[in-house]
């Protein structure tokens, strides 16, 4: 149970939290918004902004010409004299992760070809105007993302790192604990050999992972012994990916209280290191030391979701920020389908002095729909293969 409320906190309040983004923009510009959706069809509950009020419907699986199908099974209007409406839809819908903005006068994945070239219609407005408007998901990702590592580093304050071999804190369901090691324990030895500080442990755990090891610890007065076999964690270096031997244990912090100043520099460099990865990510398919296999979909977000929530709500939201980065570094790629294959399309059309036709821009859509589901498939076969691995 937890790894879904994990995964649709994660998902649902970035994706909503990058198309709020487009929305604030359009209606900035005076860009029309046809509907803003929290998550995904079919509609659940609908509001639409008229003259004079709000018409509100929800909607339901019905008998409707003889047929069972979902639609609206109550509609009522919430009148407000005098109100001047936007036309905007704004809907509540029954797949809760993320959302979507429609706007006026934009060839999107519904491929709607409905364009007057009005002035509320984003493709009528100056060149600014359109590349803010696309590009303020992203920004509002990158956003959050800073606001998330600022707002934990303020929490949280800096840590102090103890190097006593001292379990300050075990992970759930590793080895550790599964073990029966506790918190306070101090570690002694490792298979004889005897380690006085927790460097001296990390070294020695790393070098052998997925391997039976004895442990020697001090509890309280009373020294103990454990044996059981490492865990292994993947990690990135620039050499390519390196695999430790880890046993689920954390080091003892001691954080110190820190000002907003001190706050607003650790959020800029978390989100800065974030891009790193991204960065070290790519570094590494291009130089072989990773490969397409490597890559996680949505499956393996929910794992990582999930196993971040048992960890607690700091891990958590430390995992939201990185998703945030990751969220808005693929979003501004210049792939058509995405913010940033738009961006591209309007840097195109202002090179040329002139807007693409409508077919061309179907087709660059297309083109790109296509794209993106392969690279879809490629991840959601890998997150299955490690499934069933």
């Amino acid at each position: 149970m937890i790894f879904i409320w994990a995964t649709i906190l994660v998902l649902g309040v970035l994706i909503f939290v990058h198309e709020l983004g487009h929305y604030l923009a359009a209606r900035s510009v005076g860009v029309r918004v046809e509907r803003f959706s929290i998550g995904f069809p079919p509609r659940f509950l609908s509001c639409k902004s008229v003259d004079d009020g709000w018409d509100v419907r929800v909607f339901f699986y019905r008998l409707y010409q003889a047929k069972i199908s979902w639609g609206p099974v109550f509609e009522t209007h919430i009148s407000t004299p005098g109100r001047i409406g936007s036309t905007t839809e704004y809907v509540l819908a029954l797949v809760p992760l993320g959302g979507y903005v429609k706007m006026a006068g934009v060839i999107d994945e519904s491929m709607d070809t409905e364009i007057t070239h009005s002035p509320d219609e984003l493709i009528s407005k100056p060149f600014w105007a359109k590349l803010w408007v696309l590009s303020a998901g992203v920004i509002m990702n990158i956003l959050t993302a800073f606001i998330l590592f600022a707002g934990i580093a303020y929490v949280q304050g800096s840590p102090e790192v103890i190097d006593k071999p001292v379990i300050s804190e075990l992970q759930p369901g590793m080895p550790a604990e599964n073990a029966g090691l506790e918190p306070g324990d101090r570690i002694t030895a490792v298979n004889d050999e005897s380690v006085t500080s927790w460097f001296e442990l990390q070294s020695v755990i790393n070098k052998i992972p997925d391997t039976p090891i004895t442990i020697t610890l001090l509890r309280g007065s009373e020294e103990m012994e454990f044996s059981f076999t490492t865990s292994h964690y993947i990690v990135p270096t620039d050499n390519g990916l390196d695999t430790l031997g880890v046993i689920g244990i954390i080091q003892e912090h001691v954080y110190h209280p820190i000002t907003i100043g001190q706050a607003i520099v650790s959020g800029y460099i978390g989100t800065l290191n974030s891009f790193g990865l991204i960065f070290l990510t790519f570094k590494m398919l291009g130089n072989g030391s990773a490969s397409m296999k490597d890559l996680g979909g949505p499956v393996m977000i929910a794992q990582l979701a999930g196993q971040s929530a048992q960890a607690g709500w700091i891990p958590l939201l430390t995992f939201m920020a990185l998703i945030s980065v990751n969220l808005g570094f693929i979003n501004i790629l210049p792939v058509p389908g995405l913010d940033g294959g738009h961006i591209l399309i309007i840097l195109i059309e202002s090179i040329l002095r002139r807007p693409l036709s409508i077919k061309a821009r179907l087709t660059i859509q297309q083109v790109g729909m296509v794209f993106l589901l392969l690279l879809m498939g490629t991840v959601m076969f890998n997150d299955i293969s490690r499934l069933l691995n």
